[in-house]
């Protein structure tokens, strides 16, 4: 695929550096790509001198955690203006709300037996590459392997990370209504992140969509990676009822992870893509 609007480097919880991660977009065909970092721009200025090197054209992007009706929802921000105060100030109370939930995990699994997991985790994601927000549960796991305290990653989290478990430390992220506001204030085309990777129905999913358009929101991540055919035709039938555009994207956080850079599911030809309008956005004299 030409365009990927979804994938994370090492300044949040990927794999490769943004610089990395532009150049092995390029490598696999990738001429537009959106890095969207969880709660953090600060992958984008590394990402944006590589992207001009190789001829990519780099779309500023994010995404941002928050909760609806008691579940955690990520939302893609695409196109915004960094600078904008409501922008600066969540993305500030996010950085803190990560680094007490990291602290947190640290504290729980010191008291199993497991000591210094923080500093751990923290080595392994300056090995990736520097970063100044807080290790995420991929980088705890990693150092658990490593200490010996499990024998894998899958261990790890179906033990101590995974959901319902010790390490599932709860954020107490903004609601769903405020990120859209933040986003909008922000400038930005509003993307709903792999709405089927919520443990929803049929009936709650659409709620989410409703409200999604409700506050604001633009459009919906319509593919996502490898996701089935039946999701991205389910999707693409709520787009079109609600009168949402389309995105798509790889949700890349590393070689051979969930998906590789550039690879996810085509999109039905008769739905709006969101892409073209950022282009123009991002290039309005083009």
């Amino acid at each position: 695929m030409y365009v990927d609007l979804h994938c994370h480097s090492t300044a949040s919880d990927g794999m490769l550096t943004p610089a990395g991660v532009v150049a092995r977009a390029h490598e696999r065909g990738v001429g537009v790509l959106a890095l969207t970092d969880h709660d953090t721009l600060d992958g984008l200025p590394e990402a944006r001198v590589e992207a001009e090197r190789r001829g990519i054209e780099l779309i500023d992007g994010i995404e941002l955690s928050c909760t609806w009706n008691g579940a955690t929802i990520h939302v893609l921000g695409y196109a915004f203006a960094p600078e904008a105060p409501a922008l600066q100030r969540a993305i500030a109370a996010l950085h803190e709300g990560r680094w007490a939930r990291s602290e947190e995990i640290d504290r729980r699994l010191e008291a199993k037996g497991m000591p210094g997991c923080l500093e751990g985790a923290r080595m392994v994601q300056q090995e990736r590459g520097d970063s100044g927000n807080a290790p995420s549960r991929p980088h705890f796991a990693e150092f658990m392997v490593r200490a010996g305290f499990v024998k894998d990653h899958a261990q790890a989290f179906q033990r101590w990370l995974g959901a319902g478990k010790l390490g599932d430390v709860k954020q107490h992220w903004p609601t769903l209504e405020s990120t859209l506001e933040t986003l909008r204030d922000s400038g930005a085309s509003i993307s709903l992140a792999h709405p089927c990777h919520y443990d929803f129905t049929r009936t709650k999913r659409r709620k989410l969509v409703a409200a999604f358009v409700e506050g604001g929101g633009h459009a919906l991540e319509v593919s996502n990676g490898p996701q089935v055919d039946s999701q991205v035709g389910m999707l693409a039938n709520l787009a079109r009822e609600f009168g949402l555009l389309a995105t798509a994207g790889s949700d890349f956080h590393g070689p051979r992870q969930w998906s590789e850079l550039g690879s996810y599911r085509g999109l039905p030809a008769d739905v709006t893509l969101l892409w073209p309008r950022l282009a123009r956005m991002e290039h309005p004299t083009s």
